[in-house]
This record gives structure tokens, sequence and C-alpha cells, in this order.
């Protein structure tokens, strides 16, 4: 007969991984409720760090700049992803192929810092040469919007590779020509895989430092940067408060797209249904007849 360790080992040990995964943000949003700056010490309730995030400058100025260029960098890194991934998938044979998967793959496995310090020297470079960009928030998208679009490549790709081609050989069949059958037919299958890549490279962006670090210039800090320069000159509560506020927006995002996600696949679920049984009564019908 098997003890209670080895009926629950596998829930009690999967309790472990979320406690050690989520008990640091569990401290930290409680702490930004305290009433003093101590840290191993709960001394009350108090929304005064709350309050001083609304005084504070730098950190209202950089979570707007992050929310534009996580906005921008998503967007661009979305379409572009959803080119590169139409691409791979589509038109399996061209010359360069290799070359242009290893390309668009290649931010997946190098490191940050190296596609900071490239991206840096490019635009030190282009600015000596041209005159532009200047470094601030322009080329912090682009270079988010790099690191953003492999990933949003690889989610859509997925999606493609997944869908039903019938689908859109039918409707060349019809008369659709190749760019309608994108619009019309290949993008609104894959729009979730779409929007799924640009929450990824949206929450990518937002969170990025090492690249931001490479390519911000002076005056021009996005709200992570703020958030770790702050984080080395000591404590301060006002971080937690930000960083809560942040994790909660993530969550309502996260189980607002979740919630949405499963009323679009019920209700294409339901569809399909529908069109099945109006198929088995069209063929009864002639069947009878």
């Amino acid at each position: 007969m098997k003890t209670f360790l080895e009926k629950h080992f596998s829930k009690l040990w999967l309790g472990l991984v979320y406690l050690f995964l989520y008990l640091p943000l569990i401290f930290m949003i409680v702490f930004s409720f305290n009433s003093t700056r101590q840290d191993a010490r709960f001394t009350g309730f108090s929304l005064r760090w709350y309050e001083a995030l609304t005084h504070d400058t730098k950190i209202v100025e950089g979570f707007w700049l992050s929310l534009k260029v996580a906005t921008i960098s998503g967007v661009l890194s979305a379409i572009l992803g959803t080119f590169a991934a139409f691409v791979l998938v589509r038109y399996r044979r061209f010359t360069g192929r290799t070359i242009f998967s290893g390309m668009v793959n290649a931010p997946l496995v190098m490191p940050e810092v190296v596609i900071g310090l490239s991206l840096l020297l490019l635009m030190v470079g282009a600015q000596n040469f041209f005159g532009w960009p200047q470094r601030g928030m322009l080329t912090i998208i682009f270079g988010h919007t790099l690191l953003g679009m492999a990933y949003g490549m690889v989610v859509i790709q997925s999606r493609l590779l997944e869908m039903d081609r019938s689908i859109e050989e039918a409707a060349m069949d019809l008369g659709a020509r190749p760019h309608q059958v994108f619009f019309l037919i290949t993008l609104p299958n894959i729009f979730q895989a779409i929007l799924a890549a640009f929450l990824l490279a949206f929450t990518l962006s937002f969170d990025d430092v090492v690249i931001a670090e490479f390519l911000s210039g002076p005056g021009v800090n996005t709200l992570p940067q703020v958030i770790f320069g702050y984080a080395r000159r000591g404590i301060n509560p006002t971080i937690y408060a930000a960083a809560t506020l942040l994790i909660v927006t993530v969550t309502i995002c996260i189980v607002s797209y979740s919630i949405w996600v499963a009323r679009q696949t019920r209700k294409r679920e339901r569809e399909i249904a529908a069109a099945t049984r109006a198929e088995l009564t069209a063929l009864t019908v002639l069947a009878v007849k």
C-alpha cells in the first residue's frame, strides 16, 4: 500500500516549485504596503509608497516611455514575425532560405549582451556616417523589434504549420488571388497566434534592461532601467509599488486574453458543429430523394 508521500509526491513537488517561483513576488507585493522602509519586518499597512510613486517623475516618465516602446515594437514584431513565418512555412525552397532562417532565429539563442553591443556599434556607425538615428526611443524600438520578431515568428510559425491548407486551396480554386487568400483566409485563421506574438513581444520589450541600456541615450530611460538604477542604490519601497502595479496589470491582461481565447475556441467549435449538422441534414435529404 502506497504511503501518503508516494501518493501525493508529484503535487507536493509542484507546490514547492510554485512556492519557489512566486514567494518572492508575494513578499514584494506585501512589503509594497509596508509603512516604513524596512524590508525585513512588516510594521503596518500603508499606501505611502503608492502615493510617492505618483510623484516620482523618473518612474512615471520611464513607465510611459516603456509603454510606447513596448507597444510600437510589439506591433512591428507581430507584423514582421508574420511575414517571416509565412515565408518559411509556405515557401520551402528559395535562394538563401537557410541563411534567412538562421538570421531570423539567431536572436533566440544569442545573449542579449551580444545583441545590444552589436546594435550599439551599428547605431553609432550609422550616426557617424548618416547623422541618424540619435540614440533614444527609436534605437530602443529597433533593438526590441529585432528580439521580439524572433519570438513572435516561432509562435506564428507553429500555427501556420497546424493550419489546414485545403481552405486556402479551395479559395484559390474559387478564383481568389494569393493576396486575397492571405488577407481573407490565412490572416483570420492565425489572428490568435499574431495576438499572442504581440503580447509576447510587448512583454519582452517592457521587461528588457540589457538592450535598452546599450541603446538608450542621455535622459532616455525605460521603467526597467529606472528600477534597476534605484535597486543599485539601496532599498526603495517605491520600486515594490511600481513592480506590484506591473504584476497586477500583466495578470489582468493575461487573464483577459485567456478568457477571450477560450470564448473564441468555444464559438468556433459551435460553428463547426452547426456546419457538420447542416451537412449531415443535407446528405440525409439527398439520400431520401
